[in-house]
């Protein structure tokens, strides 16, 4: 009976659609249980959304919708990116299941009679971002020391958990497990940042929003994010906390691993093993917490403007290439780097250059020189032996570096393998063998040695990129190997390659690329822009204050052009007075540029400039549309100067 593992990733917060950093961890997490289940173990993955708090209820409110109706649009979302980068969950769990609900409002109930929760009241500052209460002494420079955002001042009744209670017991946990936490430098912050100052009480209910599940015998009150959240891996499995709990969470708890985002390793190495103490439950044996993806050298967030997306990714380069770029960027315990051009420089050298070649390059001699037949003729030379060592070593290195989770490392030892075997081709000279008919058999255990190294590699690669595995294995006409196999060099006697391989992965133009990255995002700006400008009947009633923070002016077009990387935007050349103006406009599929050079126009004057299609807007034209589409700029009544301001 093979053993069993059972991982977590963190639950994803369902207050937006997830960017690519929030996606890298469900890779992450597929990653770690694929290679356990070719190394025999018996893995369940489980995943899923966090969909209670404030900062939802207000969410919610702004977008119209009911809160149920907001975390079911957004956690359909999540599935549906999760699913698209391949993550190969066995259970995805919602916070607002009814089981997890029920369990939630029990484990409640439970601390609370045995006296680890208690009633108080609350006076603090707040962060709804983070939905976490600090004291003035942790403010940073004023604000939330996790997030940078401004707090607010709260006072409200509240239950709180004492924690002071279990932080000696933890602090004895950390001494007999070193390995809990990984990598080591967040064990150290932990204890130097908040075990050895002394634990405060943590607050585990809030009465100031609806939105989230309710105390049974305190009904104004509902249970706060982190006892409902981090509970989700053991409520998901099947715990009962009246000790019903069923065969499923007997077998796979404590849970082996859980992977986090090192923004959230407090809670849970300490908050969620104090919670386990406290129910009398075995804690999980690790916990990894990763760095963040940033982007320009800081975190994605959508108010910096500097967002990328899973899908978007996905959609030009595909998949696997997604899952290799994140995978590799991200060293152990470090941040990593995420730019358009970064991704197009890495599929480039690693995976067109390096595998996509290799491959290609291998299958097309085979054919060649031996109509796509495969066999061992066990002509050796002395070249061979180094290739066949970094073959049979390669999985047993890879191991070692996934014992702690150091998975860029493990794809450079494989891609290590395809490089040693490009190597090779170059050091035989295949096509120089195939000029001498006394050099056939040679050649043929040239081609064979090759084949070899490239499945032994590219089962390795399986957990990762599974797509490309199977597909390049196929080419080959060889199943992909388990890794019990793969510390044996010459598993198969004979193959068949395909006629016409399956190219993995051709090198991209940069230039092209980077072209139809910019005019999708042009046209995704041109269309936020559309909506935050178009008047609905559900807008609420505004006041003259309001009104009178809008400037709007006369503008004079005095030159229009087409913008080259979009079929939707103009760009005008607009004088006000004294004063000139470039402005980017959807409108080029109404008007052409010549209708417009010489026309007055009425603009938003003090909207704050974007980039379309990398050119700086510097204002909004005000148009009209009808229930049709029909676009109609605005004009004024009478000549009157550009630059005169309407009021």
């Amino acid at each position: 009976m093979s053993k069993k593992f059972y991982l977590t990733t963190a639950i994803a917060y369902t207050s937006a659609k997830p960017h690519i950093g929030n996606t890298y961890e469900a890779i992450l997490a597929d990653s770690i249980a694929r290679f356990k289940k070719k190394q025999g173990y018996d893995v369940f993955l489980q995943t899923g959304t966090d969909e209670h708090g404030q900062k939802i209820e207000e969410k919610a409110l702004k977008a119209g919708k009911s809160p149920k109706e907001f975390v079911d649009g957004v956690a359909a979302e999540i599935k549906r990116l999760w699913d698209m980068v391949g993550v190969s969950y066995d259970k995805f769990i919602r916070t607002t299941d009814d089981y997890h609900e029920k369990q939630i409002q029990k484990i409640f109930e439970k601390l609370y009679k045995q006296g680890d929760i208690y009633k108080g009241s609350y006076e603090g500052w707040y962060c709804t971002p983070c939905e976490s209460f600090w004291t003035e002494s942790q403010l940073v420079d004023g604000k939330c020391p996790d997030c940078g955002r401004p707090v607010k001042k709260a006072q409200e009744e509240a239950y709180f958990f004492k924690m002071s209670k279990y932080a000696d017991r933890l602090m004895k946990y950390y001494d007999e497990h070193p390995e809990f936490i990984l990598p080591l430098s967040r064990k150290n912050e932990m204890v130097n940042n908040f075990l050895k100052p002394g634990l405060q009480d943590l607050c585990v209910s809030r009465s100031s929003f609806k939105w989230g599940i309710p105390v049974t015998f305190d009904t104004k009150h509902v249970v706060y994010v982190w006892l409902d959240a981090l509970s989700n891996y053991i409520t998901g499995i099947g715990y009962d906390a009246d000790g019903n709990s069923t065969a499923q969470f007997d077998k796979l708890w404590p849970a082996d691993l859980h992977v986090i985002g090192k923004d959230i390793i407090r809670f849970h190495t300490i908050y969620w093993p104090i919670f386990l103490m406290a129910l009398g439950l075995p804690l999980p044996k690790q916990v990894y917490g990763h760095g963040w993806l940033l982007q320009d050298g800081g975190k994605m967030s959508k108010s910096k403007g500097n967002v990328i997306y899973a899908d978007d990714l996905v959609k030009f380069f595909g998949r696997d290439a997604v899952r290799y770029y994140v995978l590799t960027a991200m060293p152990q315990g470090s941040d990593g780097l995420i730019s358009w051009e970064s991704v197009i420089e890495k599929v480039n050298a690693d995976l067109a250059n390096v595998l996509g070649n290799l491959v290609n390059r291998t299958v097309a001699m085979s054919n060649k020189y031996f109509g796509g037949k495969v066999e061992d003729k066990g002509v050796a030379e002395a070249v061979d032996a180094d290739l066949k060592a970094v073959a049979i070593s390669a999985c047993a290195k890879a191991e070692k570096y996934m014992e702690t989770y150091c998975v860029s490392d493990a794809l450079e030892e494989i891609f290590n393998l395809f490089r040693r075997a490009n190597k090779y081709i170059d050091e035989t000279a295949p096509w120089v063998l195939a000029k001498d008919e006394t050099k056939a058999d040679r050649l043929a255990t040239v081609l064979y040695n090759l084949t070899e190294s490239i499945v032994i590699g590219l089962s390795l690669l399986y957990p990762f990129m599974p797509e490309t595995a199977e597909k390049g294995a196929a080419n080959f006409g060889l199943p992909l190997r388990d890794f019990d196999k793969l510390s044996v060099f010459g598993n198969f006697k004979e193959t068949k390659v395909k006629e016409t391989p399956e190219i993995l992965f051709a090198r991209l133009d940069p230039k092209v690329v980077m072209e139809q990255v910019d005019a999708m995002h042009a046209e995704r700006a041109a269309k936020e822009q559309k909506a935050e400008s178009t008047v609905k009947e559900s807008k609420p009633m505004i006041n003259i204050e309001d009104f009178e923070k809008i400037q709007l002016k006369v503008a004079l077009v005095t030159a229009c052009e087409k913008v080259e990387k979009s079929k939707k935007l103009l760009k005008l050349t607009l004088k006000l007075g004294d004063e000139t103006r470039t402005v980017v406009s959807g409108i080029a599929q109404h008007y052409s540029p010549e209708d417009l050079i010489g026309k007055k126009l009425v603009i938003v004057a003090n909207l704050k400039p974007a980039k379309l299609c990398g050119i700086e807007s510097q204002g909004m034209i005000v148009c009209a549309e009808n229930a049709e589409g029909k676009i109609a700029f605005l004009s004024p009544e009478k000549d009157i100067e550009d630059g005169s301001e309407i009021f």
